[in-house]
């Protein structure tokens, strides 16, 4: 009998989870944090040129398989469209028509991020995810612009899931970051933080610790430790301020000596929807005290119609079902994960590895015999060529673009070819791709890729 009381009470704390009615309050600042750094990182990313470095200078672009159809836009397409990513992330934070506003940023966004495989990182995907989730909530409905011109739209009190689905997915994100930590490279070789740790020995106050090996086995299993448990420490109240010291304590070293961009500070802030919802009611009514007085309010509750809930309920038990699944797709592939890299995007793996390649194309003539080494900077940026030659589906890729830039040279059926070498995690340089396969008549697929040696395979180095 104890046990089925325990499992009926946790059963209906879960429920309450996702049905009880909670203040809107949290989901308001989630998003005004959300936009005011989406905001800033668009407005950073202009500044620092990276429009043109990017999406306008390269002549090829690596496309994520099945999107070959997406190009970059002009010069001025591509300076407008990240544009309208700049006001809607503004709109986003003031909550001005805020549902045009999100679906514009998630669309722009999401588009720019399949242009090219080259410049993928794990937060550039939760962004694009997260802006889905913030589709299906109303929160412009409280302390927003929208509320302001249009007062009807007004609620107070609102389903729990809508603030629910993004605490599940912060969980997800830092548990599945754990559960890849779980490692012999990671855990008993401290790699690759073994290496990374020594390049920052000369910063103040922490360098001199930072090369010694002892440091960078106790980061490893703190960030394993950390990752597995943060989520689950942030959902319990006796547990939650502690939690997010160590949330930003974490994150602020993580972009101090990593450079990792603005995903240590999305992180920051979004985790705040842990908060209860008195901190964030009382966050908002301070806020409002700067520029009015602040009055008592009615209880308005939000009523979704039921056929309209049940939707978006099947949406969200598909969306998470699969956020569950698709970082264990790398079990489907035979080999070493980071060697193959075959289900390693989209599965929130975060600095797990260290790997190093050159690569070295050769085109052959098959009806004179001719063979010619490639440049591959007359068609690719270095951070492409850096990138393409550690990663077997962008090699794939650049071989096939090689054959048809040399058939328009007049080289009759190409034979494309490359000698790779590739080093992971310190292990030394060895083959990376069997160099007798004319890769231009393989095709990309989601099948093994046959033509990757196994990492373990004997090899010659050069």
């Amino acid at each position: 009998m104890a046990i089925n009381d325990c499992r009926k009470t946790l059963q209906n704390k879960f429920l309450a989870s996702f049905t009880t009615h909670r203040h809107i309050a949290p989901l308001a600042n989630l998003r005004i944090v959300f936009g005011a750094i989406m905001l800033y990182s668009t407005i950073r990313f202009i500044c620092k040129g990276w429009i043109a470095d990017f999406y306008v200078q390269p002549k090829f672009h690596f496309t994520f398989y099945g999107f070959s159809w997406i190009h970059p836009f002009s010069e001025i397409g591509m300076y407008t469209l990240f544009f309208l990513m700049t006001i809607s992330s503004l709109f986003i934070m003031l909550g001005f028509f805020y549902r045009i506003a999100i679906v514009t940023f998630l669309l722009s966004f999401t588009y720019v991020e399949l242009i090219d495989k080259t410049f993928y990182l794990n937060h550039y995907y939760f962004i694009s995810i997260f802006s889905f989730l913030m589709i299906l909530v109303p929160a412009h409905r409280y302390f927003s612009l929208d509320v302001l011109r249009k007062p009807s739209l007004k609620i107070t009190q609102v389903p729990a899931w809508v603030i629910t689905i993004f605490k599940l997915q912060l969980l997800l994100v830092y548990f599945y970051a754990g559960l890849s930590k779980l490692t012999y490279d990671w855990l008993f070789e401290a790699m690759p933080l073994k290496i990374w740790l020594p390049a920052n020995a000369s910063l103040p106050l922490v360098g001199y610790f930072l090369d010694k090996i002892w440091v960078a086995y106790l980061f490893s299993w703190f960030g394993a430790v950390f990752d597995l448990s943060i989520g689950f420490l942030l959902l319990k109240k006796s547990t939650r301020k502690p939690a997010y010291f160590f949330v930003v304590l974490f994150h602020v070293f993580t972009g101090w000596f990593f450079k990792i961009g603005m995903f240590p500070y999305i992180m920051i802030c979004v985790t705040t929807i842990f908060f209860s919802e008195d901190f964030h009611i009382k966050l908002i009514k301070n806020i409002r005290s700067i520029f009015s007085k602040t009055s008592s309010e009615n209880n308005l509750q939000l009523n979704i119609n039921p056929l309209k809930q049940k939707v978006i309920y099947a949406l969200l038990i598909v969306y998470f079902v699969l956020q569950l699944l698709i970082p264990f797709r790398f079990l489907l592939y035979p080999g070493k994960l980071y060697w193959t890299e075959e289900g390693y995007r989209f599965s929130w793996r975060v600095m797990l590895m260290e790997k190093g390649g050159t690569a070295f194309f050769y085109v052959k003539d098959a009806l004179t015999g001719k063979q010619s080494e490639v440049i591959n900077s007359h068609f690719l940026t270095p951070m492409q060529e850096k990138m393409m030659a550690t990663q077997p589906d962008m090699i794939l890729q650049y071989a096939h673009y090689l054959k048809d830039e040399y058939e328009k040279k007049g080289v009759h059926n190409p034979i494309v070819t490359t000698e790779c070498y590739v080093t992971l995690n310190g292990s030394g340089s060895r083959l990376f791709i069997d160099s007798t396969v004319d890769l231009a008549k393989e095709n990309e697929s989601f099948l093994p890729n046959k033509w990757v040696l196994s990492f373990q395979q004997k090899n010659n180095s050069k």
